[in-house]
């Protein structure tokens, strides 16, 4: 009967029972175990801004991409957040401001990749804003 094929109205083979190999435990047992999850990811904060600094040109948000992907932001708990993003090739850091009126988001020019990271770090350093 190992290897016949169940066809409808006939009986079905019985199943295999799993047998642990290399004392693993069967599935059944893994998917019973508790698992820990991770508590949500809060970001990082932005550090005090340094006396001498480079001042970033900001932009007003031109939404230029259809599709922005973004590597990297700051928490969300601070009314001003830093998003560093990829798109088209390019990465840019979008600056958005909470405001009575609604956000208010700002973008930098765009970048290849190591220029920007460089800029990224020195911001998120305080060195410059």
């Amino acid at each position: 009967m190992a290897g016949a094929a169940w066809r409808p109205g006939g009986t079905r083979p019985a199943p295999r029972t799993a047998v642990p190999s290399r004392g693993r435990t069967p599935a059944k047992s893994r998917a019973r175990r508790s698992v820990a999850i991770a508590p949500p990811y809060h970001g990082i904060h932005v550090a005090p801004l340094q006396r001498e600094h480079e001042r970033i040109k900001w932009m007003r948000d031109t939404r230029r991409s259809d599709r922005v992907r973004v590597r990297r932001h700051t928490c969300d708990c601070k009314e001003t957040i830093y998003e560093l993003c990829h798109a088209g090739g390019l990465l840019f850091i979008r600056r958005t401001v909470r405001e009575p009126g609604g956000p208010v988001a700002h973008e930098t020019e765009r970048l290849i990749t190591v220029r920007m990271e460089d800029l990224w770090m020195r911001l998120i350093l305080g060195q410059a804003r």
